[in-house]
């Protein structure tokens, strides 16, 4: 089964409880919440206090990666504000296998991100204690990027390390995702799809969901993942 996974980060955020309502009506999956803190990335966008408003206001599962340097010291916080997946990224962490066991144990699910210089090799020790790995098709940090063509290689390589050790591990991807892509991200093994600007920056975003769902699922038909 496939899951689109809208990022707010391309939201009106004038707006933001219509703009979350209108995609949830459109049929999405997740809400994806970037997290960022100016510092691993060169943005700013939202902290806990903001990602628990907005938890009153959908029932969907927040899908929150955290962009953040240190971030041992604010999944707690994370949690507590309503994220249901909590994705770190791989280059953040000292501790990495630890803080994933972390995160489950607050009732999370625990994911871990790769920036596009990180090989997927690097996850073959923690591959069992993870529940989602994001595969990242741009440098993080900022919506509306070029998709990056050598992340269809490492979606290869993280399906076949999912599939050979963590079978019910979901493989996200996110960046440069649209209509001209994202058959290629599912053939290569993504079954959680993550967009900004397509979704939100389309003339109809209610409409272009599911056209877009529709284009991800055709490849594989009722054998989607």
């Amino acid at each position: 089964m496939i899951k689109i996974a809208p990022s707010l980060l391309s939201a009106d955020f004038s707006r933001i409880v219509e703009q979350m309502a209108l995609v949830e009506r459109a049929g999405a999956d997740y809400m994806h919440l970037d997290i960022m803190d100016g510092h691993f990335v060169p943005n700013l966008t939202w902290g806990p206090k903001i990602v628990g408003d907005l938890r009153k206001h959908s029932a969907l599962t927040f899908d929150a990666h955290l962009m953040i340097s240190q971030p041992e010291n604010y999944v707690d916080d994370f949690r507590k504000a309503g994220a249901d997946i909590i994705t770190v990224h791989y280059e953040a962490c000292i501790h990495l296998q630890r803080l994933l066991v972390h995160i489950r144990s607050l009732g999370a699910k625990a994911g871990v991100s790769l920036n596009p210089s990180t090989p997927v090799e690097l996850l073959q020790d923690v591959i069992e204690d993870v529940d989602l790995i994001l595969i990242m098709s741009v440098n993080p940090g900022f919506g509306g990027q070029a998709f990056i063509p050598n992340a269809l290689k490492k979606l290869r390589e993280a399906r076949a390390l999912i599939d050979a050790h963590n079978p019910a591990c979901e493989l996200e991807v996110d960046g440069g995702i649209g209509r001209s892509n994202i058959a290629d991200v599912v053939a290569a093994g993504a079954n959680v799809i993550v967009m900004g600007s397509s979704i939100y920056g389309a003339a109809d975003p209610a409409a272009e969901l599911p056209a877009l769902r529709d284009l991800a699922e055709a490849p594989l038909g009722a054998g989607a993942r």
